[in-house]
């Protein structure tokens, strides 16, 4: 998916999203000549210098066995020297610390780091908005899943899985994972954790009120069997070839463990109230909400910030995890994280990942203040929430605050959508009216917007859904009602009769109501000046607006109860996920954390028709055109067609309006390093993730 062409080479896509490592690649690779050094001294090989050390077979990283052939040698390893130290503050965790080569697995993932071999210690500092608000940034510097995409947005790699292997028609994907993989509290990490989350978490009524698309084949559940401890297959009903890569960049996990969190169970431990009651909670199900939450948003909030009052009781400060840090406290005002002394990652001269010891998350919801703090190097790294308005500030204090900003293309689209179920009935049929959002999209000056807001570095868009544009997709829809036309939006709205009834100026209901539209913004959304920008082109056409900002969590909550009149975010994705996970296609077309709209028809489609407001026909049309199109060969003349009738009905029904793509800056201090320059300003990779933050180091 190259950002600079915009367009994707299917036989590219194909391979790099469905191959999987050889079992036999260790074999094959002991007859790779040209080693360069001795058996017992590894060259210290990096992204930069590989030292004559052969490319394995996936960018960047190796199995151990194909780095020791590769390199000619046997790799020894070296543990952190404060790990002792950093293990005491993880409450629930032995009080002893095995040797590092009984903490790692038996053959542990090797990364050649970008620039340099690190050194061990220090603390990552970083700011977020709030507790599930602009965090991660935070959060991907640590994250591990099943498999990932490297950073050139393409290659699907190992991770938490060794490899993997799909079966013919996409019907069975098959993980093998590391033997000897261990929690961050030292239990083993076996395929029992991958089929417990899935049937007893994903799956549970009693944990999550619904599946998410990632974890249905057309809205019908798979079957996860167990082979041996490493060994676990997913069964599907249908292809979804996209399953593969929902792995490689979600927050969501595909384990969870069942040492830990089974004896909370109902439905495997028929004690599991008793136990929890003896904690404080009500019952085992309290328990596993308060380690794991609802949301499956990772490990946060956790019982330190959830249920602080009981969590003395309990057998953990925290849920055990495979990430690279560990949370040690969590509160209202931020956050702090610790080394997990038995993460599975070493670099090539045997040091276990990571390097740093610590990261601390601090809370800053006003946006003036954080940008003050990075400012003042207060943070090593900001991405999230950190838009292109802000560079030229940042920009023109980067040498004497000894950091670097880089502007990088943006995969989302900041748009509008109207509340299409608002609970004003009368509103409701204003914005449920094609030609109301048809007027309102070409009342924007997208041009000025782009000069003004984002010093012409921008091109003015309408949303499409995808980013980067499949090459099934008629460019034509990018362009599709952008045109700056207040004639035509001033006749439009005199035809569905809004007019002017009292002569200030502002335009009526059909009804003779007044009609104000409130818009609330967060910036972790949207730029401030955009939306000021946009109320003041729909004032131009009658259409009367306050402009309002909010936290996060205030803009989540009111959209959440249908209280928001419009919905302001940024959204799109590449083909590969949407391949993989449905949502901005089915209402409400994201998830909590993104930009949702059309609430009532969610609420309807959820309940099958139990509750809430129908959706018009050519929604459910676009439901159940992702559904066939996640599951047809992509390529295929029926998958293009597909694709292109949801690209049609998303566009010319204007659920969501476009404004700009425009970069958007990323921030680091030069003293962090094996900081690699991001592809993109992507939270659909999300954030850092792909570029494997848990190899920086400080350098201070």
């Amino acid at each position: 998916m190259p950002f600079k062409e915009g367009k994707m080479c299917y036989s590219k896509f194909l391979y790099r999203l469905f191959s999987g490592a050889s079992l036999a690649i260790a074999g094959l690779l002991l007859l790779v000549s040209g080693n360069v050094a001795l058996a017992g001294d590894c060259p210290a090989a990096t992204v930069a210098d590989m030292k004559g050390v052969s490319a394995g077979k996936y960018p960047q990283q190796f199995e151990l066995s194909e780095f020791e052939a590769n390199a000619g040698c046997t790799l020894t390893f070296q543990g952190n020297p404060d790990i002792a130290k950093l293990n005491a503050q993880i409450r629930g965790n032995p009080s002893s610390v095995p040797a590092v080569e009984d903490r790692l697995p038996s053959e542990p993932l090797v990364y050649a780091p970008y620039h340099s071999i690190g050194k061990y210690g220090g603390t990552l500092d970083v700011l977020s908005n709030a507790t599930e608000a602009g965090t991660s940034d935070f959060l991907s510097v640590r994250h591990v899943n099943l498999v990932r995409f490297s950073d050139d947005l393409q290659t699907i790699v190992p991770n938490i899985a060794k490899d993997w292997k799909w079966n013919d028609d996409f019907t069975q994907l098959t993980f093998y994972l590391r033997k000897g993989h261990r929690w961050s509290d030292g239990a083993p990490f076996t395929a029992d954790d991958v089929k417990f989350w899935y049937d007893h978490l994903a799956l549970s009524p009693m944990i999550m009120e619904k599946p998410k698309d990632y974890v249905l084949v057309g809205g019908e559940p798979m079957t996860v069997e167990v082979v041996d401890p490493q060994t676990v297959v997913f069964n599907l009903p249908a292809p979804k070839p996209g399953l593969l890569a929902h792995f490689a960049f979600s927050f969501a996990q595909g384990f969870q463990p069942k040492h830990f969190l089974a004896p909370y169970h109902p439905e495997l431990n028929a004690d599991a109230d008793k136990l929890a009651q003896q904690a404080g909670f009500e019952n085992g199900l309290a328990v596993i909400k308060a380690y794991f939450g609802n949301s499956d948003w990772t490990d946060t909030p956790s019982p330190l910030l959830n249920s602080p009052d009981k969590v003395a009781n309990l057998p953990a400060d925290v849920i055990p995890t495979l990430e690279s840090h560990i949370y040690i406290t969590d509160t209202t005002e931020g956050r702090h994280l610790v080394a997990n002394p038995y993460f599975h990652i070493v670099d090539t001269q045997g040091n276990q990942l990571p390097y740093i010891n610590e990261q601390d998350e601090v809370y800053i919801n006003d946006n003036e203040i954080r940008i003050l703090k990075l400012v003042n190097s207060e943070a090593d790294y900001k991405a999230q929430s950190l838009q292109l308005p802000a560079a030229p500030i940042l920009l023109e204090h980067a040498e004497k605050g000894d950091y670097t900003v880089d502007l990088r293309p943006e995969i989302t689209l900041p748009n509008i959508s109207f509340n299409v179920t608002h609970p004003d009935l009368d509103i409701r049929q204003v914005f449920g009216d094609l030609r109301f959002r048809q007027a309102m999209s070409v009342a924007i000056n997208r041009d000025e917007i782009n000069e003004s807001a984002f010093f012409g570095l921008g091109t003015p868009k309408q949303y499409i859904g995808f980013s980067p544009t499949p090459a099934f997709v008629d460019s034509k829809w990018e362009s599709h009602m952008i045109q700056y036309d207040p004639a035509m939006a001033n006749s439009l709205l005199d035809e569905i009769g809004m007019a002017d009834t009292d002569g200030d100026g502002i335009r009526e209901l059909p009804n003779g109501k007044k009609l104000v539209i409130n818009m609330q913004y967060s910036t972790q959304g949207m730029p401030g000046q955009v939306v000021e920008m946009v109320g003041q082109n729909w004032a131009e056409v009658g259409i009367k607006t306050t402009v309002k900002e909010v936290t996060p969590d205030e803009y989540r909550s009111a959209q959440s109860s249908n209280q928001l009149d419009v919905g302001m975010w940024r959204s799109s994705q590449p083909l590969a996920i949407v391949l993989g996970n449905n949502e901005l296609w089915v209402p409400p077309f994201e998830n909590y954390f993104g930009h949702r709209t059309g609430m009532l028809w969610a609420e309807y489609y959820e309940s099958n028709g139990a509750k809430g407001v129908e959706p018009p026909a050519y929604v459910m049309q676009l439901i159940d055109d992702v559904t066939e199109f996640q599951s047809t060969a992509i390529g295929s003349p029926r998958f293009e067609e597909l694709g292109e009738r949801m690209v049609k009905n998303m566009t010319e029904n204007l659920l969501k309006i476009g404004i700009a793509q425009a970069p958007a800056p990323i921030y680091h201090r030069n003293v962090l390093k094996n900081f690699k320059d991001f592809k993109a300003h992507a939270y659909e990779y999300y954030r850092t993730y792909p570029y494997r933050g848990t190899q920086w180091y400080l350098d201070e």
